[in-house]
């Protein structure tokens, strides 16, 4: 019986990158949801491979640890100095000596490759039997890349960087992408025959191809059918243009299964974000990491959202959220920040100015304006008042505040956490809640509210605010407003002296539902 056909990847990622001018390694930088390497990895991933090596250089820790997260199976081997692409492979291959089938390499820095292009050049290569196929690309303009050279009838003869390269070849628009394939039991003996004769004094790759030719092994060219997928990136000039080209690819792709999107130039969406049809993307809006929007749901315009679920039919406006749940007909916004753990049910409300962290809020509950929420649970159908603060740190520890279902809560409220407020209660306008509140009871605390008769007359005298308080006093008493000495004037002061030295207090208790917030 046959064995299987063995497929082994190889990633070249040791590259240091200078003109990326970054402490970051170069294959580490981020484009919509992956890394440089996250997405070569990830169109590889289909090949099924038996083994995936990956060759690290600069920044090695990092790389090994980024490998570690995205890719746990791939075994990272050191390339402890940069002596060219052909020495890079030899030794990926020592890791892998029992190694046979088919070796697939591909450049760390291809982030726009797709599985397809990946697929047909594996399927391509093992059909035809090669010893080794590159993947060619034509390109409008091919300065700085390795030329296809062939011959009078079209076969291959040898791949020319364009450092080595004369006149007539740089003419050539046909490139080397850099991504192989290989027979491996080939593909070791010809790298042991490689020279560093060249410009840079490196072992080329390239250099295998022209060394199976010699040998009369059959060598070939897989042309991609786009040209962009091959761009590499080397500056940061040239990955804002890669993720100028994936927003694209991954908006009109979203558009197509029934996602409107009101502004693509103006909407970025990871190719992690999964969104259901019909959702509404509105412009100014990232979409990032994790995040899932259901169907019909709103998103935007001026929104961010990192790994948050959306449900359908819900409302995000011009917000912020991280890591939170918005339920199915809940609306967030204007201006709300939703952080880590913020669970929003069905038809809750988070509105302007709001935030909410490691918060429960219940279905039909609002926390309409003004208001932070954290640490809490809130039933549902209950309504908080504007302004108000659930006070859950002592400095050491955070605390849970619980508000029942069908509250009502005052404007201005201070929970400090640890703190329960029961079904059906209600809570007075400036109270600060220190104690639970049973069920259906009304909470106040707050201080008793007392007028100085007369204070501003008497201690502001000569003010704006002590002459239109002198001129209503004389009013309420009918005395003709020009009649009046004034502020500063002895009358005025004489006036309200009995008052202000006799101040008492009055009783300002709870009255009800006017204590309450508006919604």
């Amino acid at each position: 019986m046959p064995q299987p056909h063995l497929r082994t990847v190889v990633v070249l990622a040791a590259g240091e990158g200078k003109r990326m001018k970054s402490t970051l390694p170069k294959v580490l930088h981020p484009l919509l949801g992956r890394t440089l390497l996250g997405h070569v990895l990830s169109a590889a991933a289909p090949l099924g491979a038996d083994r995936t090596v990956v060759v690290v250089g600069h920044g090695a820790d990092q790389v090994r640890a980024h490998l570690s997260e995205v890719a746990p199976d791939a075994t990272p081997v050191l390339q402890a100095e940069q002596l060219g692409t052909g020495h890079a492979v030899r030794i990926a291959l020592e890791a892998v000596p029992d190694g046979a089938g088919t070796v697939v390499v591909i450049n760390g820095d291809v982030p726009l490759l797709r599985p397809e292009t990946v697929g047909a050049l594996v399927t391509a290569h093992e059909e035809a039997a090669a010893a080794a196929t590159v993947l060619a690309a034509e390109v409008p303009d091919p300065t700085g890349l390795g030329r296809i050279v062939r011959d009078a009838d079209g076969r291959l003869e040898q791949i020319v960087e364009e450092r080595d390269a004369d006149t007539t070849q740089r003419a050539i628009r046909e490139i080397n992408a850099g991504i192989y394939a290989f027979d491996a039991v080939r593909l070791r003996e010809a790298l042991g025959k490689l020279s560093t004769d060249n410009d840079q004094g490196e072992e080329y790759l390239t250099d295998v191809f022209g060394l199976l030719r010699s040998a009369g092994e059959p060598v070939a060219v897989h042309v991609a059918v786009d040209h962009v997928e091959t761009l590499g990136c080397n500056d940061r000039v040239e990955l804002a243009t890669l993720r100028r080209l994936l927003r694209d690819r991954i908006n009109e792709a979203w558009m197509r299964t029934g996602v409107s999107l009101l502004d693509p130039v103006t909407t970025w969406i990871d190719v992690t974000v999964a969104l259901d049809r019909d959702a509404v993307v509105d412009q100014n809006t990232q979409l990032r990491g994790a995040t899932v929007v259901g169907a019909g749901a709103l998103i935007g315009p001026d929104v961010t959202l990192i790994d948050t679920i959306v449900g359908p039919a819900a409302s995000v406006i011009r917000s912020h959220a991280v890591g939170a749940e918005v339920g199915a007909g809940a609306t967030v916004g204007p201006y709300a920040y939703l952080r880590p753990a913020a669970q929003l049910a069905e038809k809750a409300k988070v509105g302007t100015f709001v935030e909410v962290k490691n918060s429960q809020i219940g279905a039909g509950a609002k926390v309409p304006h003004l208001t932070y929420v954290g640490d809490a649970t809130i039933g549902e159908q209950t309504n908080i008042g504007a302004a108000s603060v659930f006070v859950n740190y002592d400095g050491v520890n955070k605390h849970r505040t619980v508000i029942g279902s069908h509250a009502r809560t005052g404007a201005d409220n201070m929970f400090v956490a640890p703190v329960e407020v029961g079904d059906g209660a209600y809570t007075a306008a400036g109270s600060v809640i220190v104690d639970d509140v049973p069920a259906g009871a009304m909470g106040v605390a707050r201080a008793r509210q007392r007028n100085i008769e007369g204070w501003v007359v008497m201690r502001r005298a000569g003010t704006a605010a002590a002459e239109a308080a002198q001129r209503a006093h004389d009013a309420k008493d009918g005395q003709p407003a020009g009649d009046a000495k004034g502020a500063s004037g002895a009358t005025g002061a004489a006036s309200h002296s009995e008052a202000i030295h006799g101040a008492t207090e009055t009783v300002g208790g709870a009255s009800g539902a006017g204590d309450t917030a508006t919604e």
